[in-house]
């Protein structure tokens, strides 16, 4: 099988690199790629956001398959294009993809199927918005509607910390995202991050894992895209995937084919668990960045099968093998981040992948022969180990051999199983 694969970060990187361990596969593209993904792929000029461009491309190489890592292309109909000109994709509609390209859509599908979530309202300018916070009181949550790069959502703790999210909002810090703003309550609990391959009627679910929000050590300083993650979440027992399938999965997947949008692709849940059980705080329709990374490390089974049952409406035919050891990932991003940083940096060395440990590059560029960071997140150095004590040590082992001036890390990956295995 031919495949083409669209996105240039971390994510693809692993999805390279699974890929293109496929004994189905005959040839893997890569468009626009980064030197890590050039390790796996033919990188291939290309226009991603030319949705006819990348179709064109397509019928020339006589591409069997497309997989789309990044959710950008996917809202904007990439995978529409693609399947009107007969190619099979994995990723779904631009109306499906409403389920991470609009926070609003969301929540009106959770509204509508019960599916449980924190109460909320949408507003499309800053007074009515500002009234209802002052009504519902702090902490609470400010969401800018549309996409921002997973830097659109404040949790602020305080009635003013709230106010100037919104005012953030439609002031146009986040373009046209933020034209519309969902405020909504805020769910004490913890966090996991829940996959799903659906073919739009059959759901399949996939191993859990825990993302690092926000830039510092301890859960400090601001929202990021993720600092790093690890596979699996203790806190997804089986009796809680059990009741986030029933209770939240499925719901929306009978509800998107209810509402003539039925969802392919892979389904990620950005869950809170909470005293009354799995509550979703957010749809993407995309594999998360970073923990795409441990889970492709952890997975056992050819990934390309899997993803074309899912393209191909034949999911209920084939099922997911994991590995019983942990995967933890660490990001290095440049100094700044998730603020303004330094571009062309020069990364000095990067140790060569171990049995255990494995650098994806998420933010890199080659420069006149020289690797450099191009991006606020770079590198994700990724490890296994039997416990996930043992895979942060093996990850930051090899991050210690990571020589980069201008890169830094939160040390703290991984702490609450850590705190778990200890008790």
């Amino acid at each position: 099988m031919k495949v083409l694969l669209i996105g240039s970060g971390g994510r693809e990187h692993a999805l390279a690199w699974k890929l293109a361990q496929s004994p189905r596969l005959t040839a893997l593209y890569a468009a626009p790629g980064n030197p890590g993904i050039a390790e796996e792929a033919i990188i291939v000029d290309i226009d991603t956001a030319d949705n006819d461009a990348v179709l064109a491309f397509c019928r020339r190489q006589a591409i069997d398959f497309v997989v789309v890592g990044p959710e950008a292309p996917l809202v904007a109909g990439l995978g529409d294009t693609l399947r009107n000109g007969g190619i099979p994709v994995f990723g779904p509609s631009a109306a499906a993809a409403q389920l991470e390209g609009s926070k609003g859509f969301t929540k009106d599908i959770c509204a509508k199927y019960n599916i449980p979530t924190g109460a909320y309202q949408r507003f499309t300018s800053a007074e009515p918005a500002k009234a209802y916070i002052h009504e519902q009181g702090a902490p609470i949550v400010i969401k800018a509607d549309g996409l921002a790069a997973g830097k659109g959502v404040t949790v602020a703790m305080t009635i003013d910390e709230a106010l100037d999210a919104v005012d953030s909002c439609f002031s146009g810090t986040f373009g046209a995202a933020g034209a519309e703003v969902v405020v909504e309550a805020y769910l004490d609990g913890e966090e996991a991050s829940f996959f799903c391959l659906c073919d739009g009627k059959t759901a399949l679910a996939l191993a859990s894992a825990q993302d690092h929000k926000r830039v510092g050590d301890g859960d400090t300083g601001p929202n990021t895209g993720g600092m790093g993650a690890y596979s699996p979440a203790p806190v997804m027992t089986p009796e809680m995937v059990a009741r986030t399938m029933r209770e939240i999965i499925e719901p929306t997947i009978s509800g998107m084919a209810d509402s003539g949008h039925p969802f392919t692709g892979v389904l990620f849940a950005g869950l809170m668990i909470t005293a009354k059980g799995p509550e979703l705080i957010e749809y993407n329709v995309r594999f998360g960045d970073p923990e795409c990374q441990v889970l492709m490390m952890r997975l056992k089974s050819d990934l390309l099968p899997l993803l074309y049952a899912a393209a191909t409406g034949t999911l209920a035919s084939v099922t997911a093998e994991w590995r019983d050891d942990a995967a933890l990932t660490v990001v290095m991003a440049s100094k700044g981040y998730p603020g303004a940083y330094e571009k062309n940096t020069p990364i000095a060395n990067i140790p060569q992948a171990g049995t255990e440990a494995k650098v994806f590059h998420a933010g890199t560029a080659l420069k006149d022969g020289q690797l450099v960071a191009i991006g606020g997140r770079v590198l994700n150095v990724t490890a296994m180990g039997r416990t996930v004590s043992a895979a942060k040590d093996s990850a930051y082992a090899a991050l210690d051999r990571v020589e980069w001036d201008n890169g830094f890390c939160r040390r703290d990956i991984g702490w609450q199983a850590v705190e778990r295995e200890k008790a």
